[in-house]
């Protein structure tokens, strides 16, 4: 099998549940030991492991730590997959049971709920930029920072479930039946999961956020300057727009049309966010094993 080409393909980004010829190759060489088709199979999956991770516990680093925890899972049980169900299906288990059972994240300490982020909002009173000249970065790219962290964060008003869900099927765009089969519940109790997850995420943005309901007063522009002087936002180590892919809606299958009109303003939010890069965790995983199988031998 070409590696060189197949890795190169690897790189392509698509969404993790789609048909892909080559995935089975890969699968079978690594299963029969080949550390370059066992790259090329986790590359393919990185980055959307990665964006699930990031916006299940909020905090890059410890996203980071859980993409590669799931990973490592993966290779050290591939020897047992005994291909009844998709790759993909196989891994995303892996990284659901994960992300459901890893340690909490400081937000998710707090135990925050929609009330609570609410008041906080209410309580970060608006503030202006800085001197775009005195900025790491442009006033654009601290605002949308600002952005995404407050719509990651309202997710974490949700319980575990909810937010798997909505992230699996509204943002990553998987089906029903998909859920299901990650999440081992049945497609009815997906979309149930999936329906309370939107329902209350909705709300509170309806209730709160201008850029759904312009009779709102929160502004992205305002508030970023807020959550600066807060350290809640660090120009210097971005958690949601650093190394940029592509938008989320640009590569994730597209499940807006199920949705009323309104509802489609606020899912678009977030499938406007980006799918952001993984750091070299798949690189780090390879060396790990090279060096065991010279240790070895």
């Amino acid at each position: 099998m070409g590696m060189t080409a197949s890795t190169s393909s690897s790189s392509r980004l698509r969404p993790p549940w789609s048909s892909d010829p080559e995935e089975q190759a890969w699968l079978d060489a690594a299963k029969a030991g080949s550390l370059e088709a066992l790259d090329a199979l986790l590359r393919r999956h990185q980055p959307w492991v990665f964006n699930l991770a990031l916006r299940m516990v909020w905090r890059r680093e410890v996203a980071e730590d859980a993409t590669q925890e799931i990973l490592l899972k993966a290779v050290t049980h591939l020897g047992t997959f005994e291909q009844r169900s998709k790759f993909s299906t196989w891994l995303y288990r892996i990284a659901v049971n994960h992300l459901l059972n890893v340690r909490q994240s400081e937000m998710e300490e707090r135990r925050m709920t929609f009330a609570d982020m609410g008041r906080s909002l209410d309580e970060c009173a608006d503030s202006d930029l800085p001197d775009e000249s005195q900025a790491p970065i442009g006033h654009g790219l601290l605002v949308e920072e600002a952005k995404l962290g407050c719509v990651t964060a309202m997710l974490m008003c949700l319980d575990r479930r909810q937010r798997l869900a909505f992230i699996l099927g509204e943002i990553l765009g998987i089906t029903s039946e998909q859920g299901g089969e990650v999440m081992d519940v049945s497609p009815d109790n997906f979309r149930q999961l999936l329906g309370r997850a939107r329902a209350d995420l909705y709300q509170f943005m309806h209730d709160k956020c201008g850029l759904v309901n312009t009779a709102n007063p929160c502004r992205c522009t305002k508030k970023a300057g807020a959550f600066m002087r807060h350290g809640w936002l660090d120009p210097q180590h971005r958690r949601f727009t650093a190394e940029r892919l592509a938008a989320v809606r640009d590569v994730a299958p597209d499940r807006l049309a199920e949705l009323e009109d309104l509802q489609r303003a606020y899912a678009a939010i977030y499938r406007d966010a980006p799918l952001s890069s993984a750091p070299a965790i798949v690189a780090r995983l390879r060396a790990a094993l090279e060096t065991s199988r010279l240790e070895a031998g």
